[in-house]
């Protein structure tokens, strides 16, 4: 077994697909449409598969907005230094949603912020 992707709903994928690529440095790796069904894919990811998991943006024709639910985290990303990270994603316009610090009673350090959609994204500092 291996990893494949995260799939997340989009209300606008153009809009999602920027934050992703010119925000977050992902790279569109394909796009799939599937017009009969009404719904477009597109895959994402710093890497494609199978060398890393991608990142599923769905797209449904004609629905901008999704209910998040109770049941929905976050996406988790890792960084080699998460200050300056969080400093440039903020000059982007990026919502920081928790600035970079420890996790309560540990040497983690972690930062959350969200995309145009609202999804939670977690930053976690690399250790040394």
């Amino acid at each position: 077994m291996r990893f494949l992707h995260t799939m997340i709903r989009v209300g606008d994928l153009e809009r999602s697909i920027r934050f992703y690529t010119d925000v977050m440095g992902m790279k569109l790796i394909r796009t799939m449409d599937f017009p009969d069904m009404k719904f477009t894919l597109a895959y994402l990811g710093y890497a494609s598969n199978p060398e890393q998991a991608e990142l599923e943006l769905t797209y449904n024709y004609g629905v901008s907005s999704y209910e998040m639910g109770n049941a929905y985290g976050h996406i988790a990303l890792s960084t080699s230094d998460i200050y300056s990270l969080c400093e440039k994603l903020r000059n982007t316009g990026a919502k920081i949603t928790r600035e970079p610090g420890p996790l309560k009673g540990t040497d983690i350090i972690i930062a959350f912020l969200e995309d145009p959609d609202g999804y939670k994204i977690e930053l976690i500092q690399e250790k040394e």
